[in-house]
């Protein structure tokens, strides 16, 4: 019975330091998982490239990670060149004649233009969607959600609903916020809360174990850390 008793803090303590190695090595290894990932797809891009421009061709042999910078080097000149050009008139204009093109593209229609319109709101300076984290009562009367506001012009929504100057807000799943439900609220019914966007992603992918500082700093800048969740003994 006491060789029993002696062990048990031994059991304990080893599963301590197995949780605390865990928790050490799975953000490390999430982290060069994507990078892998995103490392072989650009990569990839390469080959796109005339057989006598590419790596192997010119140097003989492969080199491990030159086919991914070149990837990126490749993405980033595009993503530069195509930004430049968009920036005059005459780069305005062409790729207006590409908008129309593909405008009169039956199936291609529908999902370039629902895209283009998601892309150009969300990463417009002057567009709103996603710039505020709120709080909503959902999906019970007694429990709350965390949300992004995606609008407060719903148009048709509105003048069907009189009296209910309704805004649309998004409540993401967790722990993949890239599915959710869409909510049309009365603005009376949303907290607006202070933390960033980032901050609200990262708590809602951790479950609930990130949670941003309370209160802000003073001085109105971010603190670059994250409170964790205190948890009980």
């Amino acid at each position: 019975m006491a060789e029993e008793t002696a062990k048990r803090p031994h059991k304990s303590l080893i599963r301590r330091y197995l949780i605390t190695g865990l928790i050490a090595w799975v953000p490390v290894g999430v982290t060069l998982f994507f990078i892998r990932f995103f490392a072989e797809y650009l990569g990839g891009l390469v080959n796109l490239l005339p057989l006598a421009w590419q790596p192997k061709t010119l140097i003989g042999h492969d080199i491990p990670g030159l086919s991914a910078l070149l990837g990126i080097s490749i993405v980033l000149m595009v993503l530069f060149i195509t930004g430049f050009i968009a920036s005059n008139v005459l780069g305005r204009y062409l790729l207006g004649l590409g908008d129309e093109l593909l405008e009169h593209i039956p199936l291609v229609r529908s999902i370039y233009s629902t895209v283009k319109q998601i892309s150009d709101t969300m990463f417009s300076n002057k567009g709103k969607s996603f710039r505020k984290v709120v709080l909503i009562r959902y999906p019970q009367k007694d429990t709350w959600s965390l949300a992004f506001q995606t609008s407060d012009t719903l148009g048709e929504l509105n003048a069907k609903v009189p009296g209910h100057n309704m805004i649309s807000v998004y409540v993401p799943t967790t722990p993949n916020p890239t599915s959710g439900f869409l909510l049309m609220v009365p603005p009376g019914d949303v907290i607006e809360l202070e933390m960033s966007v980032d901050e609200a992603f990262k708590m809602i992918i951790s479950l609930g174990v990130i949670v941003p500082p309370f209160p802000r700093p003073v001085s109105g800048k971010t603190t670059p850390g994250l409170a964790r969740v205190k948890r009980e003994p």
